[in-house]
């Protein structure tokens, strides 16, 4: 190759602008003995190009890929401590339940209880009332969509 087709190829090769053959073209001149001498800065690197071509890594990878979980870890520590002080915390603020007892005298028995189912049935009979408005509700609502 001529010496000015050399410096041209460097010039593309420079600029990014050579195909494989014109890079080969390259490398085979500087392989050589016949080198200009103001090219000869560029043996190396071409000679480092080919030197690098011809070594192969031969080391195995591993396939599997480690996966850390100590994050995951800190994450569910983090919630059971959570859940845990959460439920100390309930039971150490109930109300403590009061002894009910038990009656020795029957009457006595007798009058808590119907106390007890007054006002068991006062509380039912306001439901039941809720459930009637609901009942005329519906009736109103079946009147004026007409299904």
């Amino acid at each position: 190759m001529e010496l000015r087709e050399i410096e041209q190829l460097l010039d593309k090769y420079f600029d990014a602008e050579t195909t494989v053959a014109e890079e080969n073209n390259l490398k085979a001149y500087f392989a050589g003995d016949s080198v200009a001498p103001h090219l000869e800065q560029y043996r190396c690197m071409f000679g480092y190009f080919t030197q690098q071509q011809e070594l192969h890594f031969d080391k195995k990878l591993p396939l599997k890929i480690k996966v850390s979980y100590t994050k995951w870890l800190s994450v569910a520590a983090s919630v059971v401590l959570l859940c845990g002080m959460f439920a100390w915390f309930i039971n150490t603020n109930r109300p403590q339940q009061q002894d009910l007892g038990t009656y020795d005298d029957p009457e006595v028995a007798f009058r808590e209880t119907q106390k007890a189912l007054g006002m068991l049935s006062s509380k039912v009979n306001i439901g039941v009332e809720s459930v009637n408005y609901l009942g005329e509700y519906e009736k109103q609502r079946k009147t004026i969509f007409k299904e």
